[in-house]
């Protein structure tokens, strides 16, 4: 008898204030470790406890406070705040209550990263504000309770759409584009189509510029490039669920699936929902390369909204350039005919640089005609052509057939051959004012460029006014950015010594919120400038060596990129790491 009341004394005590022993989680580690199972339905099988009283065990034990399913359906969530796709991945809402304060729920208080994860997501999201300002407060859920909630609201989210949802429809049934909403995610049934579109709303919710899709032994690796700069962001395990996704990302692209031994390229266009409700196109170019355990992909995000949302306004000034620069920048563009070429390596910024003196120099009172591929950005009174090779418009075809359009200023999105260069030289020398890029390192090389692709050195130097090299340095977050003095080993690694920096204001980012953790936020443009006298003519056209060429240009005022990544550094504006990384010392 005594025995069975105290057994009945001991359920008792359980169930009024349930615990879980520190004996119990060590327990529970071990066998979730031997098994692969998850360590939280391992320790709630251990636990023996019912799914209330094992929600307010874990809460002690973790100590944090809890939300039953009425606590959940009393708040809002707000799936702009922390998406739809980030809160079914990572089992955690955001929820706002009656004073919109904001309230982190999730079920895995074991998951050590998970925290920093959902942070830095809702902190990009709200911009100005930084998590010291506007605290989150976090709590635990069941996870059978966390789901249930996530799928009623998925219904919700498709009676939101409705509208959205038919104009996507139409959309697609029409030019067979992508629709990357929550709505679509949601409803996607297959794994492989539902990684590819949340891999897509993800990066263009971070900003990214690129998508890359790498294939290694174990599957698929995951990487948005971000402000010039690679993170890896995830990925999928298996080689056989990695080639399923490249071939998504084919079929999408309208490119051959059977073919795997060859390069392919190929673009396609997906609609997006914006934060307001609105839905806007946004092209994908497709590179797919083969490799040793499969197939890479990489896309590169054209957003022509966002991108012509920027193009207003857009100048010199905008893009960060120091007033030297554009002072004499500014007066080649104003010259009625010649070349002003801007070179550097792929996203460096070339054709943003090229289209703000395009939108400063466009008076309404020349003729001016672009020929790209694509077109980037969408400027109002200038006539932009698009370069279509399958149809045979190439940069030389259009470019010849510009000239006979009447132009006064003519922009050629970028010189890959002899012919193109050799039209934009004629075109130059015949009174227009010609802007174009080309790939080379510094101003110097492009002078070997034009001399490998057979173009006349008299020509070429009669032609050109200007060259411009460039490249875009990350800024130091200013949240996050303290003093720092570097090492003696970066100091001269850097090729400096310690007398030389004497007067350098050196900070470093610390990573936070703001920044993604990185310590950089934004880019700004360094540029070398070379602008072209006699004197280097007669070196160019006599094939003086480069050393003279340089030296003239010197003495002419051509401080190199270095020297301008220095100065940033100077300032406090950027590390040295970061302008080793995109300068040289030569």
């Amino acid at each position: 008898m005594n025995m069975l009341i105290n057994t009945l004394v001991d359920s008792n005590a359980q169930r009024i204030n349930p615990k879980i022993t520190i004996e119990q989680l060590n327990e529970a580690k071990a066998i979730a470790s031997q098994t692969k199972q998850p360590l939280l339905d391992v320790l709630e099988e251990i636990s023996g406890l019912n799914a209330d009283d094992f929600l307010t065990a874990l809460g002690q034990l973790m100590h944090f406070p809890i939300f039953d399913m009425l606590q959940l359906y009393a708040l809002k969530p707000d799936f702009q705040l922390l998406p739809f796709a980030e809160a079914s991945k990572y089992g955690c809402v955001a929820l706002r209550d009656e004073n919109d304060a904001i309230q982190l729920v999730y079920a895995n208080p074991f998951d050590s990263y998970l925290q920093a994860k959902i942070e830095l997501i809702i902190n990009a999201q709200l911009g100005y504000y930084s998590l010291e300002q506007y605290p989150l407060t976090w709590s635990l859920a069941h996870h059978k309770d966390l789901s249930a909630f996530l799928a009623h609201h998925e219904t919700t989210m498709r009676a939101m759409d409705g509208l959205i949802a038919e104009h996507a429809d139409a959309q697609n049934s029409q030019h067979g584009i992508e629709d990357i909403s929550l709505r679509s995610i949601s409803e996607d049934t297959s794994p492989v189509v539902k990684f590819v579109r949340s891999t897509l709303y993800d990066a263009l919710k971070a900003g990214a510029s690129d998508v890359h899709l790498e294939t290694d032994p174990n599957g698929l690796v995951v990487k948005y490039r971000i402000d010039g700069v690679l993170t890896q962001e995830g990925g999928i395990q298996g080689i056989a669920q990695a080639e399923q996704a490249i071939s998504r990302i084919k079929v999408m692209s309208e490119l051959d699936i059977a073919e795997r031994r060859v390069p392919q390229d190929g673009r396609f266009k997906v609609l997006v929902t914006g934060g307001d409700g609105k839905v806007r196109e946004v092209d994908l170019r497709v590179s797919i390369m083969p490799s040793v355990f499969g197939e890479d992909a990489v896309l590169r995000i054209l957003d022509r909204k966002a991108l012509s949302n920027e193009a207003q306004g857009l100048s010199l000034e905008t893009l960060g350039f120091e007033p030297d620069i554009m002072a004499r920048f500014r007066l080649l563009a104003e010259e009625p005919y010649g070349m002003l070429l801007v070179t550097g390596p792929t996203g460096s910024g070339k054709t943003t640089t090229l289209y703000g003196i395009i939108s400063e120099i466009n008076t309404g009172q020349d003729k001016i005609v672009t020929i790209e591929d694509p077109v980037e950005y969408q400027l109002p009174g200038v006539l932009q052509i698009p370069v279509n090779e399958k149809k045979g418009l190439t940069f030389a075809r259009g470019l010849r057939s510009i000239l006979r359009h009447d132009p006064d200023k003519i922009m050629v999105g970028e010189i890959r051959d002899a012919e193109t260069a050799q039209i934009a030289v004629q075109s130059a020398l015949t009174g227009h004012l010609v802007l174009t890029t080309v790939h080379a390192n510094n101003v110097f090389d492009v002078i070997g460029r034009f001399t490998n692709m057979q173009v006349d050195p008299y020509s070429f130097v009669s032609a050109i006014n200007g060259i411009m090299a460039q490249r875009l340095v990350r800024i130091n977050c200013t949240h996050c950015a303290v003093h720092e003095m570097p090492d003696e080993a970066l100091i001269a690694k850097s090729g400096l010594t310690e007398a030389q920096t004497v007067g350098f204001n050196f900070k470093k980012g610390q990573g936070c919120g703001q920044c993604h953790g990185t310590g950089y936020k934004g880019r700004k443009a360094i540029a070398e400038l070379l602008c072209f006298n006699d004197e280097i003519r007669e070196l160019i056209v006599t094939r003086e060596p480069v050393r003279k060429v340089k030296e003239a240009a010197r003495l002419n005022g051509t401080r190199s990129m270095r020297e301008a990544a220095l100065e940033l550094v100077k300032r406090g504006e950027t590390t040295l790491q970061e302008i080793n990384r995109v300068t040289s010392l030569v």
